[in-house]
């Protein structure tokens, strides 16, 4: 059987919350909550080569990790 391993503050059930949020949620819950997104002027959305993703990951991760200390 293989070992789970989740990020740091993360476990199974967290995940399964998740999980059942998602897979509880209506197309229109769905929709208000990508459109709440896009509306969020501290983001934006990229088209990114598939190749790059994983050094966006760990740009963003790096990141929020500084964040994370001046808090």
């Amino acid at each position: 059987m293989t070992q789970n391993i989740f990020p740091k503050g993360w476990d199974e059930s967290k995940v399964r919350a998740v999980l059942t949020h998602y897979e509880a949620q209506t197309n229109e819950e769905a929709a208000a909550e990508d459109e709440a997104v896009l509306a969020d002027e501290q983001q934006t959305l990229m088209e990114v080569p598939k190749e790059l993703v994983s050094v966006f990951r760990e740009l963003i991760a790096r990141h929020n990790a500084r964040q994370l200390q001046h808090v």
